[in-house]
């Protein structure tokens, strides 16, 4: 099969998100009750009315995003027929992606995956005080280089590569002041690009293994089933489909470097060519542009998208 099923991870959330597919279709308003339900707040309010500053804490934006995506996956199915077992090769997520693909995926439920990203957004923004640390992106440099730059500059500090997401473009995080010096090296080594992040905490780095030991505590408490398609997994860019293994994983994820490129590289290689981006934005299917120049990236989070979809299904059956 030529199709993956991808899901957008933080930094894509926006008011009003998903309110479109809860208005067009039932079984997307069912997903956001759902959630809400999950959580025992009204998740939902804060995603379609604000304020801002609410939904972009990370406790708020994680399951929120997670929701949008399952949304958008859940009217795909019903109103596409898209199946996820006959109609893909794998799914990925990036960073808090990987809930929604293991979702979606039915390794998880849409419950347990809403309560265990709502305990790692607080378990992230709680494991280092707010302003110590930070995350920057370093445009024009690929992983060696960019990885070799945060070892510079951590003296005795953290300061790491936490996503590498391909086309040149690498995040390193850690310890504020190691990461501003990751921007002047970066730039006295010819990056195209050094520049802060805004963002509440430094994640995907080794300041964040307090939360990788509540996400280890957290996801003892659930039941993790197999994939009915193999999750290509952040950490390891290679599939997954043991649950114990997939949990491993989403530990080590919290501290380890989302490898969206050789991720994306491994799909394309294994004859993926078209990429679903199911939920909010269109930076995944940007990237994927970027990193497999024969593969096509289609973003889904709209009820036009849907629909687009359902009527271009024949197209979907010729490429699978």
């Amino acid at each position: 099969m030529s199709v993956a099923f991808i899901f957008p991870g933080q930094g894509s959330q926006a008011v009003g998100m998903g309110k479109a597919l809860a208005d067009a279709f039932a079984s997307s308003r069912a997903v956001f009750a759902e959630v809400d339900a999950a959580l025992g707040e009204k998740l939902s309010k804060i995603l379609w009315e604000g304020p801002s500053e609410t939904l972009t804490l990370t406790e708020n934006a994680q399951p929120g995003l997670l929701a949008v995506s399952l949304a958008a996956m859940r009217a795909l199915e019903t109103e596409a027929g898209v199946k996820l077992e006959r109609d893909a090769a794998f799914v990925a997520g990036h960073s808090l992606g990987e809930y929604s693909a293991l979702a979606a995926a039915g390794s998880l439920t849409i419950g347990d995956a809403a309560r265990l990203l709502r305990i790692r957004g607080r378990a992230m923004q709680r494991a280092i005080p707010v302003g110590a640390g930070a995350m920057a992106a370093l445009i024009g440099l690929e992983l060696e280089a960019a990885a070799a730059v945060a070892a510079e500059a951590a003296e005795n500090q953290v300061c790491e590569a936490a996503n590498d997401n391909g086309g040149g473009q690498v995040v390193v995080s850690g310890d504020k002041a190691a990461v501003e010096r990751a921007i002047e090296i970066a730039k006295a080594k010819g990056a195209k690009r050094a520049l802060m992040l805004p963002v509440s905490a430094p994640f995907h780095c080794a300041l964040m293994r307090p939360a990788a030991q509540a996400m280890a505590q957290a996801l003892g408490d659930v039941t993790v089933k197999p994939p009915v398609v193999p999750l290509v997994c952040n950490v390891t860019a290679r599939p997954a489909t043991a649950p114990d293994e997939i949990v491993r994983r989403l530990i080590e994820q919290v501290t380890g470097t989302v490898r969206w490129r050789e991720s994306v590289t491994f799909m394309a290689s294994s004859g993926v060519k078209t990429f679903y981006e199911i939920g909010v934005g269109k930076v995944l299917s940007g990237l994927v542009r970027r990193i497999a120049d024969s593969a096509v990236g289609v973003a889904v989070g709209t009820p036009a998208d849907v629909s687009a979809l359902q009527a271009g299904r024949n197209a979907l059956n010729a490429a699978i």
